[in-house]
This record gives structure tokens, sequence and C-alpha cells, in this order.
């Protein structure tokens, strides 16, 4: 069966959704960015996405017939390519719905896939990206929270309830007082997250309050932490080792379930670059099985258009 010339990939985050159109065949040819209306519990989601993507395709002579599909990524799990199985917090409330059903409905029939943002990342770094030619790999997301992707064989991991590639909710220590966004303690992304990375050197200026740190009373981000260590900071530098042992002790474990051909880290942190990077190789030496150790730790390179680019690897499949 001969694919059609066109997919669309979508994006969707609580703020906004990124929209790109694409040939089938993986170019993109435009890209752009519309706000998400959350309001009365996410009512109106669909119904936008559905009015952009129409008129794009009349602003550009598309007809339905010529387009594959429309592939979207969501921040929440996901069920058998179709379902949003539970509330979406930063989605307005949005509660369980059949989404590939009902923006299919709304785009006359069109194909619609779904799946988790951080999963459709991987997989568009597993396309088009620093993963390129591999079957298995494994994205980890380090931004506001941790998010993750698994992909064996070229195909994602979704899991029974939707939480397969949930890495940021490793526990990687039992005796963490501090809560997580997720309720539990001692998660992963308490400690590798930008927000995470800024509570642990918080509290390390908490700890040590006689070692001199350039940091001490600013308001500093994750980023302002990475440079400070890279300019030789003591106390920063214990941060960033911190967090790349607790990191690198949880790729080990993953590495160990599933054994990728190489580990992606993308998100806002991952711009600190070999500050992080080369920390993080080394503890997870420490902790991986033998035959793991040498699996490549790379930054992914699609940046905010992973999700887009997995979108629509979704529709037009292997």
């Amino acid at each position: 069966m001969n694919m059609k010339e066109y997919a669309f990939g979508i994006d969707l985050g609580g703020t906004t959704a990124k929209v790109g159109l694409f040939t089938t065949a993986g170019a993109l040819l435009e890209k752009w960015e519309v706000p998400t209306d959350t309001s009365n519990a996410g009512e109106h989601i669909l119904g936008n996405l559905a009015k952009v993507v129409k008129d794009k395709m009349q602003e550009n002579g598309i007809t339905a017939e010529q387009v594959e599909g429309v592939g979207v990524g969501v921040p929440g799990p996901v069920l058998d390519s179709r379902i949003v199985p539970i509330v979406c917090a930063n989605l307005g409330g949005w509660g369980e719905r059949n989404v590939s059903i009902q923006l299919s409905g709304l785009l006359d029939g069109i194909k619609v896939l779904v799946g988790n943002d951080a999963d459709v990342a991987a997989l568009g770094e597993i396309w088009m990206g620093c993963a390129k030619g591999c079957r298995s790999a494994v994205m980890v997301t380090l931004g506001t929270g941790v998010g993750g992707g698994v992909i064996v064989n070229g195909r994602i991991i979704e899991g029974a309830h939707g939480a397969g590639g949930e890495i940021g909710h490793i526990t990687v220590n039992p005796h963490e007082t501090a809560v997580c966004g997720c309720g539990k303690h001692g998660c992963l992304e308490q400690y590798s997250s930008a927000t995470g990375v800024v509570r642990c050197m918080k509290k390390l200026l908490d700890e040590n309050p006689d070692t001199p740190c350039t940091l001490r009373g600013t308001d500093f981000a994750a980023k302002d932490v990475f440079d400070a260590a890279r300019a030789g900071d003591a106390l920063a530098a214990r941060e960033v080792d911190e967090m790349t042992d607790i990191l690198g002790m949880a790729l080990a474990s993953i590495a160990s379930t599933t054994d990728p051909e190489m580990f992606m880290v993308g998100g806002g942190v991952a711009r600190a670059g070999d500050v992080l990077f080369n920390p993080l190789r080394e503890h997870f030496k420490t902790y991986a099985f033998s035959s793991c150790r040498e699996t490549p730790i790379v930054a992914a390179t699609l940046g905010n258009d992973a999700g887009i680019y997995g979108a629509v690897r979704l529709i037009v499949g292997e």
C-alpha cells in the first residue's frame, strides 16, 4: 500500500502545542506553535488542534486524501496509541478520553494516533536524531521533571497502565522526607530534574554555611549550578557529582532491564554539556552490569522538535 504524501506531528504541552507539517519520508516542511486552551477542563483543545490542521491544509492546498495521518504526543500516559486513561493535570484536568477517535472525527476521518510525549520524543530521536539506526534506545528528558521513553526493537514500551518509561519515578533514595509531585518520596525526578538540582543545591548551601560558594545569596537556576561547577566552584561541583551519581545509578538499573544500544539525554539540563555528561558516564560505569558498561550516553539532537518528529513516526510506522 502506498503511503500518502503528508503527515502532521503535534506535541501537546500545557502552555503551547508545537505542530509540524511533514512529508511521510520525514522531511519537516513547516513548524509553528499555538497556545493550549486549558479552560473548562481542556474541552476546546481537540477542536483547536483540528482547526489548526485544517487551516494549514487549506493554506497549502492539501486535501484529506493526501494526509497519511496526525500523530499527537500528550503529557500523560497513553494506552494502545489511542486513549489517554487518566486526568492530565497540566491540560486543565483533561479527563479520560479517546483522543484518537475524537480528533479523527473532527478531521473528517483522517487517522490519528497518540503517544506519551516523552515516549514520542524518544521515537523521534531514534527515527531522525541522535539514535538514528538504533533498534533499541532509552530517552531521558531532564527538564522541570524527568521524563523517559523506552524503545525496544522499534516499539514504544507503553506498559499495562501506560506507565512504561516513567523513569523519573524510579525510587533512588528510600530515606527522602521531601515529597515528589507524584506523591512518592525519593524519586529520581527529585534529584535530577532542573527543579531537583536547585532544591539539592539549596540544601547543600544550608548544610555547609561556612563553605564559600558563588551561588550563595543569589536566585539561581539549574543552569547556574552547572556553570558554577564548570568555573571551579567546589560546592556546585559536589552537587553536580551527587546528581550525576544518582542519575548514573538509575541508568545502570535501566540498562540491566532493557539493555539499550544507547541512552539519549534531552531537556534543558542536557545543554550543560561535558560538565554533566563526563561525570554521568563515569558514575554509570561504576554501577553498570559488565556487559552494559560501554553503552553510550549521548545528548539528544532534535531538541524541542523531537516530539513532532516522533508523533509523525507514530503515523508512518516502520
